[in-house]
């Protein structure tokens, strides 16, 4: 089973900022919840190809993660894909798009879990409720850096595809 999380809220920042905050490695512990301990096993200039290796800890057991940044397109789109980590498949797309007031920031992501009792039992009663919460976390430190306008999305949404 596949689901899709989404979120949309406009910041009140240029595009040119927006971009250089999005597409800086470093910044990605700053928009991770604490409790997730997200540790970059290095911090390499993000572009087309660059393979991002980090560690969360779920549950306190260690994860090793690693994405891969199959499209990018400098000020507009990019997206990150999961070549190793705890899910079946995770497919981020992060679009910015300029607005009068500042730019509108857009993710949408696909993402399956690896197994079935995962999909039937902690989807429901933990995961999902986790990428919410880490989602909103995101939305509140994206808003401090780059300042709040609105939100397009009430809240972060998932649904079942």
């Amino acid at each position: 089973m596949y689901h899709q999380l989404s979120d949309c809220f406009e910041v009140a920042s240029s595009p040119e900022k927006t971009w250089a905050f999005f597409s800086q490695a470093e910044n990605l512990p700053k928009i991770t919840p604490p409790w997730l301990k997200f540790t970059l096993v290095d911090c390499p200039k993000i572009q087309l190809h660059t393979q991002l290796n980090y560690t969360i800890r779920w549950a306190g057991v260690p994860i090793k993660w690693k994405t891969l940044i199959i499209d990018w397109q400098p000020p507009i789109k990019f997206i990150d894909l999961q070549i190793r980590g705890p899910y079946h498949l995770w497919h981020h797309q992060h679009t910015f798009t300029p607005t009068p007031n500042g730019v509108l920031c857009t993710d949408r992501v696909i993402y399956k879990l690896p197994v079935p009792i995962m999909r039937m039992i902690v989807y429901p009663l933990i995961v999902k409720p986790q990428l919410l919460e880490i989602f909103r976390f995101r939305r509140k430190v994206i808003a401090e850096n780059l300042g709040w306008v609105r939100a397009i999305q009430e809240d972060v949404e998932v649904q079942t595809l």
